[in-house]
């Protein structure tokens, strides 16, 4: 398994980058979706409930599982983590975040589904960046692997 692993190292980590930014699109988008949902009518807010689910539905889910497989297969990749470098822990622990919030949004969507919304617009625009400053310190320690 491990030579198959090192030999599709590129398709794998190419596959996985794909769906991160996939993911990544549906994390930054549906918390806008839900600033426009609080302050909507409700043939808007018709509109807006059914754009949340399919990209939960069609894009997010999808590309979080994608995410998480070919993840998983790039951390058993022989020589491709160091497990006694600090920023591997630092970047899953991040990882594990963004499922958070992707948890949090898809309760979050299933109250406005509800007509049970009870957050304003302002902790929609505030969530709105998590996803982005986790995927800052993700990218950071990827790339730079400072410690």
């Amino acid at each position: 398994m491990s030579d198959f692993l090192s030999s599709a190292y590129p398709w794998v980590k190419s596959i996985h980058i794909i769906a991160v930014i996939s993911w990544m699109a549906g994390l930054l988008y549906l918390p806008r979706l839900f600033v426009n949902h609080v302050t909507a009518g409700p043939e808007a807010a018709v509109m807006l409930a059914g754009m949340e689910e399919r990209l939960l539905r069609i894009i997010m889910r999808p590309a979080s599982a994608v995410t998480l497989v070919f993840g998983g297969l790039l951390l058993a990749t022989p020589g491709v983590v160091d497990w006694s470098q600090g920023w591997v822990h630092l970047k899953l622990l991040c990882v594990v975040g963004l499922f958070i919030i992707h948890g949090l949004m898809e309760r979050w969507r299933s109250d406005f589904a509800r007509g049970e919304n009870k957050r304003p617009a302002k902790f929609f625009r505030m969530i709105n960046e998590v996803p982005t400053l986790l995927m800052i310190v993700i990218v950071l320690m990827v790339v730079a692997k400072p410690f």
